[in-house]
């Protein structure tokens, strides 16, 4: 059987990897898929890089737009990334009939209704388990492997660069302006870690997989998108003293109003395997009706994890390419005309608990006036810590975990409290989830 022919675009940092790794792996991988799997184009703005890191072994454009509509292409691999360029040449493919691999989870999350629509109706795959979780197979275990499963809720670490970074604050007692400094240095961080640091890279990860967990499409923009740049070391303390670990998490929750969707520092029991995902690894949790809880854990990033997944797709379409389009596995898990409208919750109506600290006076009555405040909210404090004063000082923090409330509840409640002539400045809010 003549071999599979692949499109490279981009041969940066994941495509190298995938280059290497499916020349490498040539033999075994062709023995999975029943047939060869040859990169016979690349296309990258640096030919002669390119040119170099292939070795001669496949021709090397410049143009892209030649990759796509070259007739012998059998599958294109986009590996750009953003939403611009990538976008124009993934649908430009899908118009060619050619299959796509990409790993672009910008691009998926916020385009992939119109490019799964597109593929559909063309007859061809859009695969993009590296889009997520690097070379954890966490979009093939949500779409096929707990298939059986009515999917309660996704809790995740999905960017490895946060993670490093609130390992190392809690190790070292760094600030986070030190931290990013050193993770840029290391290389965990980019020059511009935007994405990374707000929280958006792993909101486009949490929203491709709430809509294969749900069924539902993809809707970035419905997020709700908090990075960690406002954490400070003393809540990381805080919290190891309450018996917590905060990391940066991906939360989406099936509830009787409709699905969350958020991302943002979160507190969780320093007991639960995922509060121990130390350095730049991943995690996910996934809570299942049948199943339980499952743990994925791996590597989010890098050139051959990332590659792992991008070939994986790779012999899938390969496996399945001559098969009817409509015995295909969705590209969201579930049938198109079968997809839900459930509603995307606004943050005002989740449901949680918090980590509250606050700077106050060191005088009779302050803690009774906020706990009054709350009790007024109808919150009921879980847990507290009171620190003593400095020598000299005149005020402390008080810290303390709430039971579960509505998110509109709390808020309500920290303005009343900012309020008080006794509390200095903002409260400090975190949420806390105990993922049971």
């Amino acid at each position: 059987m003549k071999p599979i022919k692949v499109g490279l675009l981009g041969i940066g940092t994941v495509g190298a990897g995938t280059f290497n790794v499916l020349r490498r792996n040539q033999e075994e991988i062709a023995r999975r898929a029943g047939r060869a799997i040859e990169i016979t184009m690349v296309a990258d703005l640096n030919t002669a890089r390119a040119a170099e890191l292939t070795g001669g072994a496949c021709e090397v454009v410049g143009d892209a737009n030649l990759v796509v509509a070259h007739p012998d292409i059998d599958i294109v691999i986009e590996l750009i990334g953003g939403y611009g360029i990538a976008k124009d040449l993934v649908l430009k493919a899908i118009a060619n009939g050619k299959h796509v691999v990409t790993a672009n989870k910008a691009l998926i999350a916020a385009h992939g209704n119109e490019i799964f629509q597109a593929a559909q109706e063309k007859g061809v795959i859009v695969a993009f388990e590296a889009a997520v979780a690097g070379g954890i197979p966490i979009i093939k275990s949500l779409r096929e492997g707990l298939t059986a499963n009515r999917i309660q809720w996704i809790a995740g670490i999905i960017n490895g660069t946060t993670n490093f970074i609130l390992s190392e604050m809690r190790d070292k007692g760094l600030s986070f302006a030190e931290v990013l400094k050193e993770a840029q240095r290391l290389g965990y961080a980019e020059a511009d870690p935007t994405f990374d640091i707000e929280g958006v890279d792993a909101a486009h990860k949490l929203t491709i997989m709430a809509a294969i967990a749900f069924g539902i499409p993809v809707q970035f923009d419905k997020a709700h998108v908090e990075g960690i740049t406002k954490l400070e070391a003393k809540d990381i303390l805080y919290a190891e003293q309450l018996g917590y670990r905060i990391k940066l998490l991906g939360i989406t929750k099936r509830t009787p109003a409709g699905i969350e969707l958020r991302v943002h520092p979160t507190l969780v029991p320093a007991s639960r395997l995922i509060a121990n995902v130390e350095g730049a690894m991943n995690a996910v949790m996934v809570d299942g009706d049948a199943v339980g809880q499952t743990l994925y854990y791996g590597k989010g990033a890098g050139a051959e994890p990332t590659a792992s997944a991008v070939i994986a797709d790779l012999v899938d379409i390969t496996r399945l390419a001559t098969a009817d389009a409509e015995h295909r596995v969705p590209h969201l898990a579930f049938q198109p005309d079968a997809m839900a409208a459930t509603p995307i919750l606004p943050m005002a109506e989740i449901t949680t608990s918090y980590y509250l600290r606050m700077h106050v006076a060191d005088k009779p009555g302050v803690l009774a006036d906020v706990t009054r405040i709350l009790a007024d909210s109808s919150i009921s404090i879980d847990a507290m810590l009171q620190k003593e004063p400095g020598e000299g000082e005149l005020k402390t923090d008080i810290i303390m975990l709430t039971h579960q409330t509505q998110e509109k509840n709390i808020v309500a409640a920290i303005a009343k409290i900012e309020a008080l002539g006794s509390v200095d400045g903002g409260v400090t809010k975190i949420r806390l989830e105990e993922l049971n």
